[in-house]
């Protein structure tokens, strides 16, 4: 009787999970595996594909090109998960141990908020401004160099192939490192305030409490900024079309962009499947090895 009443119980719940299984199917099951199917053909969007097989994907692994794109996308790993992940971990220690502590929770708040406020914007008005502050002739940038007598380190960061790059990834830290400070602050505040106070009475400095005490204790906050963040600098398409559309040369361009490239500017939409395809590959095996590191390392 009591098998018979969680059998029933169980399925008692099976009609609540048909929207949420045709709404995946719909958003994300059946466009991946058109997708997957388009990248086996040729086809430029209009009348019929032509089968193709694997010529696409032969064509995009010797596509100097895309390695480019897939180089500047390692790049902006570094700028959207590596150094934000360092820097919002210390920043978020601060406010947690020193600045709540010397000046109270509400200058600590205010920072938070000033620091996660890039956060909330809009990717493409933060785009936009940054547009403007990093122009070459009334940027706010060169205008602030020029006052301070630096006028030969003045640059057109966002049109010049040397400083695109880096100005791209700057302003993408700026953006990301919100996300991980409030992330951290929220993993602190699990942890037992009295191993900080035996590790300080036993003399541990600041940064021995924080690699010997927080960073093992916010590893499991640590393992999904690095993997969210990781796949968000993969999928990173919105910035790079506001400011530098891939420019100036492709010194900024990444597999996401290239692939709208050929989906909708080149109509070489097969290509832009096979790009899309091999981009959504890399995201699923990285998020795998992630969670397969995550679940070692709480074992």
């Amino acid at each position: 009787m009591a098998l018979t009443t969680v059998t029933g119980g169980r399925r008692g719940y099976l009609p609540y999970l048909i929207p949420a299984a045709v709404l995946f199917a719909a958003v994300i099951a059946v466009p991946v595996v058109m997708n997957v199917g388009i990248s086996f053909t040729r086809w430029q969007g209009v009348g019929s594909p032509d089968w193709a097989g694997l010529d696409q994907y032969q064509k995009l692994f010797s596509d100097t090109t895309f390695w480019v794109s897939f180089g500047n996308n390692l790049a902006l790993i570094v700028a959207m998960a590596i150094l934000p992940t360092l820097l919002g971990l210390l920043v978020s220690v601060a406010l947690y141990d020193v600045v709540a502590k010397r000046f109270g929770q509400r200058p600590a708040s205010v920072l938070r908020a000033s620091f996660y406020l890039p956060q909330v914007l809009p990717a493409v008005v933060a785009g936009v401004v940054w547009g403007w502050i990093l122009h070459p002739e009334y940027g706010a940038a060169n205008a602030v160099l020029r006052a301070l007598g630096l006028e030969s380190f003045t640059q057109n960061w966002l049109g010049d192939e040397n400083t695109a790059l880096l100005s791209v990834m700057g302003v993408l830290v700026w953006i990301q490192l919100g996300y991980p400070l409030v992330i951290f602050l929220a993993g602190l505040q699990r942890v037992d305030p009295e191993l900080y106070e035996a590790a300080e009475l036993d003399g541990a400095s600041w940064w021995q409490r924080l690699w010997r005490i927080t960073v093992p204790q916010i590893r499991p906050e640590i393992f999904v900024v690095l993997l969210t963040c990781t796949i968000a600098a993969l999928k990173s398409f919105d910035k790079i079309f506001v400011l530098t559309r891939g420019g100036p040369g492709g010194a900024t361009n990444v597999p996401a962009y290239f692939s709208f490239q050929n989906f909708f500017e080149k109509s070489n939409v097969g290509y832009g499947a096979a790009i899309a395809t091999v981009l959504m590959v890399i995201i699923g095996g990285l998020a795998f090895l992630f969670l397969r590191a995550q679940s070692r390392g709480e074992r």
